[in-house]
């Protein structure tokens, strides 16, 4: 297939542009769509769409001071992109959404496939609002999903943890924290079965259960650091569950895979 992909130089951009290339489609970067710049989507036989523009570092809290600038660039100018790939003929739609689309619900709250969005964030709302407008435009001869991914790691510059790493490394106090984690990797190959299989709807993607005591043991492990590792946290945290794409095969990596990634996550910052 041929495949239009934004977000193709950011880190979860890269994983699904080097899956999508290894499983053997071309893919064709859109690096400048936005509001009001049509994208070149003819001939395309599907769109992923994983840009997002916010403060460097921030998601949640990512409109900085100009929350009306990051509403227009990110709900309006992706729901007018979804619509130029429907009306070019594009086949299927992957809009790459987020877990923030569940922030308002209470800490612990299970969150199997078809849990409705409760968004408390602009991050989230705007994640919500998308999804939305996405599937409203499901067609004969158009395909639209989200997958709803929790925080994504990996190697790459500026990963995720760079400043975590950094901080524990230099004996900085680091605080508690848990939250759950996706490999970019595994991210991308549920692109890849949802494409597939042209999914529909919306489909979780979720890992592991991460606390910031057992991540940077294994750093410790790792580097010889002789800092003290943070108490383990106690927050209770909503963990999703992931069953459409387990039926389609998905399995990601796990633990084992995480401590895989970790040298190479060192190695290029933190």
């Amino acid at each position: 297939m041929r495949i239009a992909l934004t977000g193709a130089s950011g880190l979860v951009g890269r994983f699904v542009a080097q899956a999508l290339a290894a499983a053997g489609h071309q893919v064709d970067p859109l690096p400048g769509w936005r509001l009001g710049r049509p994208a070149a989507l003819d001939g395309a036989d599907a769109l992923v769409h994983a840009a997002f523009s916010h403060v460097p570092g921030r998601y949640r809290g990512g409109e900085g001071d100009d929350p009306a600038g990051f509403v227009a660039l990110n709900r309006d100018g992706s729901l007018q992109l979804l619509q130029e790939a429907r009306a070019a003929g594009v086949g299927q739609a992957v809009f790459l959404s987020s877990r923030a689309v569940y922030d308002a619900l209470p800490a612990g709250t299970p969150l199997p496939d078809g849990t409705g969005a409760a968004a408390e964030s602009l991050y989230g709302r705007i994640k919500a609002e998308v999804e939305d407008g996405l599937a409203a435009l499901v067609a004969p001869g158009f395909a639209p999903a989200s997958i709803r991914a929790t925080g994504i790691y990996g190697p790459g510059p500026g990963h995720k943890w760079a400043g975590l790493f950094a901080d524990y490394r230099a004996g900085r106090p680091v605080p508690p924290c848990r939250g759950t984690e996706l490999h970019g990797g595994d991210l991308a190959a549920a692109v890849l079965l949802v494409l597939g299989a042209r999914g529909q709807g919306s489909f979780n993607a979720s890992d592991l259960l991460v606390d910031r005591h057992d991540l940077l043991a294994e750093v410790r492990r790792l580097t010889g650091s002789p800092h003290p590792l943070p108490p383990r946290a106690d927050t209770p945290v909503s963990v999703m569950s992931c069953e459409r794409l387990a039926a389609l095969g998905w399995r990601p990596r796990g633990m084992d895979g995480l401590r895989a990634a970790l040298p190479a996550m060192l190695d290029s910052g933190g």
